[in-house]
């Protein structure tokens, strides 16, 4: 099993990098010194000529791999999505029961994230950080429409169907369950960000765990 973890490439879409990062030394060091620089200055005040200071290289070496800065910011809010879908397949495949298989879902896709040696180039905590912070900036823009259309969010909506289907496995009645797992994961984002940064307007904390309150938040849901 370890042998087949280490062989697993999570699929970003394609239009997304002009050339694939993970298909060179340098394009793996852009990914990784990109997650770097965009948590330490924040995504406003990242650009390509200070990535390419810190990796060594020429600002130009990296417009070989990313068109913008913005379709870099998609990779690797696509790349962290892809690699939370792979999570929830693995940890609830072989759970049978629908209560329990949602359970599980809803803790993987709302802890605290840890780091997975199985993607040594990207450190999943950092980038977990980028996403609660960054995300909304990769589709709060007036081309939302045409990127949704080319597909650049499929890897999310798809995370949003399987916990949508996971829903509706514990309560079939249930009508409006794509709303509840897009809200769990949106949600998710914005209590983690509200904990560390406007505690007074969260009960999320040190006693109680995003986790925690949206577990209860679903299970209470689906049993109204």
């Amino acid at each position: 099993m370890d042998r087949l973890l280490e062989n697993l490439k999570i699929t970003v879409h394609g239009q997304l990098y002009v050339k694939d990062p993970e298909s060179s030394d340098l394009g793996r060091r852009i990914v990784q010194q990109s997650i770097t620089l965009i948590h330490d200055l924040g995504f406003e005040n990242f650009t390509f000529k200070k990535l390419g200071a810190l990796i060594g290289s020429n600002e130009s070496s990296v417009y070989r791999y990313f068109e913008n800065k913005h379709k870099l910011l998609l990779y690797l809010t696509n790349w962290y999505w892809g690699w939370m879908e792979y999570r929830l397949v693995f940890a609830t495949a072989a759970l049978q029961d629908p209560t329990y298989r949602l359970e599980q879902a809803l803790s993987i896709v709302t802890q605290v994230v840890k780091e997975d040696s199985n993607f040594s180039h990207i450190n999943e905590v950092i980038l977990s950080q980028i996403v609660i912070s960054e995300y909304s900036k990769s589709y709060l823009t007036k081309e939302v429409d045409t990127e949704n259309k080319e597909g650049y969010f499929y890897i999310y909506k798809q995370l949003v169907v399987r916990l949508r289907e996971m829903i509706s496995a514990v309560n079939p009645k249930y009508p409006h369950a794509a709303s509840l797992a897009s809200t769990v994961l949106e949600g998710a984002l914005h209590q983690h960000f509200l904990k560390d940064h406007f505690k007074s307007i969260t009960d999320c904390g040190d006693k109680v765990t995003p986790t925690q309150f949206f577990t209860q938040l679903v299970f209470a849901t689906l049993k109204a």
